[in-house]
């Protein structure tokens, strides 16, 4: 799945998406160390991988988008 960065928190290495629909995400340090990124800006286009549904919804991985 897509998303758009929207905070981040270098520090804590936590922060949140926003999904194409505009629904904010947040993802918390284990899902950022997943992906193996060192920083992110907010406006960066990201692959997210989540589970759950609606409420629910967990980010479990966030990295590049990559064409």
């Amino acid at each position: 799945m897509q998303a758009t960065a929207y905070t981040y928190d270098a520090g804590t290495r936590t922060g949140s998406v926003l999904l194409d629909d505009g629904t904010p995400v947040s993802f918390d340090a284990p899902a950022f160390d997943a992906g193996g990124l060192r920083l992110l800006r907010p406006g960066q286009r990201v692959r997210i991988e989540t589970e759950g549904l609606k409420e629910g919804l967990r980010v479990t991985l966030v990295t590049l988008q990559t064409f």
